[in-house]
């Protein structure tokens, strides 16, 4: 009995691959775009997407061609390739604004190009891209139901892009590289007043501006222990209740130490 349902099947699916053949190879593109169709609503994307690539040139300007080239740019995004699917979904909106499907493809154009962005450490161009087109995508359909999910994907791909311009200026700091380390912590606080990690700009704008200080030659390092203060004054003005405060109050205490040091040093001479 097994062994008989086992012939069926197998039956049936070289029967089934013959027809796929024969109508991959045809020239009619009627029955392709039928099985085109068939494939891809069973989930067979990779077999569709064979046909599609055969007949997309060929319904240009049919009143098929809208709902073929919906599949076919869904079909790209369903195998994952993002970069075609995003540019397939674009094409998609500009030929056929007034589609019931229009507002969907711009999501999964912008949704393509957010899959696209890649970890925060490496180049944020597609990153960029994602943003513009989320962003587009809010201002296009403001009361979309993918409004709050489209919100959230923005969000979170800010706070990668911020993550990347804080760690640079982290990484400034380790490698010693004080007055880079300085301004790149500024240039962060003032690009992003909301960004969760100023605090810890603030903290590291003092810390390397200390850590500048000590290191500098004796004529400096009364001025820019002032310096160092400053941005000490400036952190404790909007963390004053943070897990930092411990730290920079020790770091604080020795800049009073060596200012006060330098003030009796300069008294006896």
């Amino acid at each position: 009995m097994k062994a008989s349902l086992l012939i069926l099947v197998m039956a049936l699916f070289f029967v089934s691959c013959s027809e796929y053949q024969k109508v991959l190879r045809a020239d009619d593109i009627a029955p392709k775009y039928a099985m085109a169709d068939s494939l891809y609503q069973q989930g067979k994307y990779k077999k569709a997407l064979q046909l599609m690539e055969q007949i997309v040139p060929a319904y240009r300007g049919k009143p098929q061609a809208e709902k073929l080239m919906y599949m076919y740019a869904n079909t790209f995004y369903n195998l994952e390739d993002f970069y075609l699917a995003g540019y397939q979904f674009e094409r998609f909106e500009t030929s056929y604004p007034k589609s019931d499907s229009v507002e969907t493809a711009a999501y999964l154009s912008a949704r393509s190009y957010y899959e696209l962005s890649p970890r925060y450490s490496l180049d944020q161009t597609d990153t960029d891209k994602a943003l513009e087109r989320l962003q587009e995508f809010v201002n296009k359909y403001p009361n979309s139901e993918k409004r709050t999910e489209v919100n959230a994907l923005v969000s979170e791909l800010r706070q990668k892009k911020e993550k990347k311009e804080f760690e640079v200026a982290a990484q400034y700091l380790r490698v010693s590289d004080y007055k880079a380390a300085i301004s790149a912590f500024e240039n962060f606080i003032t690009d992003n007043p909301g960004s969760v990690y100023r605090k810890d700009a603030f903290f590291g704008r003092f810390e390397a501006a200390y850590k500048l200080a000590i290191n500098s030659i004796p004529a400096l390092v009364s001025e820019r222990l002032t310096t160092a203060k400053s941005y000490y004054n400036s952190f404790i003005k909007y963390y004053s209740d943070s897990d930092l405060k411990a730290d920079a109050d020790e770091i604080l205490n020795d800049i009073n130490k060596r200012l006060e040091s330098e003030t009796a040093t300069t008294s006896i001479n």
